[in-house]
């Protein structure tokens, strides 16, 4: 009897670990795969112009595609950066590591790179120049992988990305009663997200230990201690907090929601509006929806998000999608000669009113990278970079 009731329970934590099943992802993929044939012939048009190719381009990875062990070498990598001593001096009092470098330089920006014609490029390089950090600083030999939301999304809680293991990201935060968000907006009703059911310390996986140093600015919980900078700059030691949001990933991150995002908005500026939430008239988008598969503190808050690991993973998504779109017509939508690569201003949602957004604006990453211009982020093999999604 005990060797079959210990046959029973092996049995049933065998179903437990493989309960997950990833959703389709077919309409991205179509997309993906009609935009690789166009990008195949359009560097073949313009060959000679650089030297990368797609024979030579790095190949971004998605996230369930790496192996056990390179996961865990990505995330040892990030625990790496978060030990290096900060280089932001009195920029950022409060940074104590490369990682918190990173941080500063999104909370120092924040208005002026969401909402804004350089989001999607600002963002780009910054993904980059962190991927660089990891390997020049820490010695890791692969690359940023993405996570392709819509696997994850209509089954988020026990999605083995955030299963707490030591080949995650870690895991949902500890229960803890709390109220759900509001996403503010010019308009009424706000759109409100229920809260879920993590909201405390995350305590398994790589990141348990991890310590948040900067922020808050547009925390989600009311109990986080307030920075002692107003810029949120200054030292404010606390744990990781995850409330990892079913609802908005089930209604905003789903593969449909990314193949229409794509294939029905054939304009940047509309793309880009859709990508990043049009919040007067109800929509999420799957940015700020990919920001809450995480959620808590200092995932959801705009000004401090890069402070959870999440965050590189979602928007190396978000130049992923990015780039698929871009591939549906390279010459228009990546290249600076194009007409179809460039809207919107330099202010978020154009508050205060401000001018639009020029090819020779600069990216300005601060201590972490040599500044570029838009123009040479507008494609992922010219300028700096030389990569694909694969």
């Amino acid at each position: 009897m005990h060797i079959s009731l210990l046959g029973a329970a092996t049995s049933l934590l065998c179903v437990s670990a493989s309960a997950f099943t990833p959703a389709s992802t077919s309409g991205t993929d179509k997309l993906n795969d009609h935009g690789m044939t166009k990008l195949k012939t359009y560097l073949h048009k313009n060959r000679g112009q650089n030297s990368c190719s797609l024979d030579n381009a790095v190949k971004r990875q998605e996230w369930s595609s790496l192996s056990k062990s390179n996961k865990k070498k990505y995330t040892d990598a990030v625990l790496c950066l978060q030990s290096k001593p900060a280089r932001s001096g009195s920029i950022a009092p409060g940074a104590k590591s490369r990682y918190d470098d990173f941080l500063a330089t999104h909370i120092n920006q924040t208005l002026t790179i969401h909402g804004t014609g350089n989001f999607l490029s600002w963002h780009r390089y910054y993904v980059y120049t962190f991927e660089e950090a990891l390997r020049n600083e820490c010695g890791y030999k692969g690359y940023i992988p993405y996570a392709n939301w819509g696997k994850y999304a209509e089954d988020l809680l026990n999605s083995p990305i955030f299963d707490g293991s030591d080949y995650s990201i870690s895991g949902n935060g500890e229960y803890r009663n709390h109220t759900g968000a509001s996403i503010p907006s010019v308009a009424t009703p706000f759109i409100q997200l229920p809260a879920g059911s993590g909201g405390g310390c995350v305590t398994s996986g790589p990141f348990k230990n991890m310590t948040v140093n900067l922020g808050p600015l547009a925390p989600v919980f009311d109990d986080i201690t307030p920075n002692p900078r107003p810029d949120g700059l200054g030292y404010n030691p606390r744990c990781l907090r995850r409330d990892i949001g079913v609802y908005a990933a089930s209604i905003a991150s789903t593969d449909a929601n990314s193949t229409d995002l794509i294939r029905e908005n054939n304009y940047i500026g509309d793309f880009q509006t859709t990508m990043q939430g049009d919040f007067p008239a109800g929509l999420l988008g799957v940015h700020t929806a990919g920001h809450f598969f995480a959620g808590g503190d200092p995932g959801a808050d705009i000004f401090s998000s890069p402070g959870d690991p999440w965050f590189w993973l979602h928007h190396a998504q978000i130049d992923r999608t990015w780039w698929i779109w871009q591939n549906q017509d390279p010459a228009s939508r990546s290249s600076a000669n194009g007409n179809n690569s460039l809207a919107g201003t330099i202010t978020l949602n154009n508050s205060p009113p401000s001018r639009n957004t020029r090819l020779d604006d600069v990216i300005d990453l601060g201590v972490n990278a040599e500044s570029i211009l838009i123009k040479d982020a507008l494609s992922t093999t010219a300028g700096p970079f030389c990569y694909v999604y694969v």
